[in-house]
Parts: C-alpha cells; structure tokens; sequence
C-alpha cells in the first residue's frame, strides 16, 4: 500500500499499487473524481518526485519455466511455462503431453507430472505441481506427492521424476 494526497484536492489515499492493472496511465480521485496520473517505474527509479504525478512500482507478472538438469540419461531442456494447464513426461510418438522430455529413463511415465498455471489477483501467476498417478511418483523438495497433492512451486524448487531432475524458475 502507498499512501498518496491528490494533487487536486489533497485529500489523502492509500493505493494498492498490485490491484493496479498493467499500462494504467491514471485513475480518478474517490473524493473530487480528477484524474490522478499515474507512472509505473522499477523501485530505483523513484528517486524525487516533484511533479504530481504518482509514482507506483508495477507488479512483476511473469510466467516461469521448467529446466530439465543433464543427467546420465537426459540432455539439459528448458520448457517456458504458459497460464493453462501442462502435462509433461517422457517423450513418445504416443503421448500427448504439452512437453515431451527427450530422455531414455524409463522410470518416467509418458505423462508423469502436471502444472498448473493460473493468473493471482494480485495480477501475477501460480504455478502448481501435481502427480499424474504416475507409476514412480514424484520427489517434490525431497517429498514424495501424495496422491491428488497439489503443491504451489516456488523459484529453485527441485522436481525428480524418474531418475531425471527438474529444476522450477519463476
């Protein structure tokens, strides 16, 4: 929350700068109904401010990605993850997941894990991780996901499946 006086009638305002959506360029005061431009700058950019314009941090919406780890029998991969649903597994001419992992491991299902990606209110995203029933299950953190678990991934999280290593980067 930032704490802000209009410039117009200098009443004071508390905004959440996260409910602001991308690209606003102002917003209207709830007391005298002006407008009160608005500039969305990174934090080391808000040095003074002389000008009556408000100077709000934007929220960083990213979408992360999963990194496969080299291993004995798997090349490094990255997949870039996209708001929906996503399976991936291993590669095969008859699976049909969103991201075929090129390895031999045969401790890996053809559809082995699931994320999901959904926008937060805050306007960022979530990505959560599921097993899909697969037969060797899946090492979240070093903990094994129970059957229907449902995990929220964070930056660095370590995902095994199989023998093969993932790596989540938010």
């Amino acid at each position: 929350m930032i704490s802000l006086k209009c410039p117009h009638c200098q009443v004071g305002l508390k905004v959440d700068e996260t409910k602001l959506p991308e690209g606003i360029k102002s917003f209207k005061c709830p007391k005298c109904k002006k407008q009160i431009p608005v500039s969305l700058l990174a934090t080391e950019e808000r040095s003074s401010n002389t000008s009556d314009t408000v100077l709000l941090t934007p929220v960083k919406a990213e979408l992360g990605c999963i990194i496969v780890l080299t291993g004995l029998n798997t090349p490094e991969q990255t997949f870039p993850l996209h708001e929906g649903l996503i399976t991936l597994g291993r590669k095969s001419s008859s699976s049909e997941v969103t991201f075929g992992i090129d390895t031999t491991d045969k401790l890996m299902s053809r559809s082995h894990i699931s994320i999901e990606v959904k926008k937060d209110p805050k306007g960022g995203y979530k990505h959560y991780l599921s097993d899909n029933n697969s037969k060797n299950r899946t090492l979240y953190n070093n903990n094994y996901l129970e059957a229907g678990e449902t995990v929220v991934l964070h930056d660095n999280d370590e995902i095994i499946i199989g023998r093969t290593t993932l790596r989540f980067k938010a």
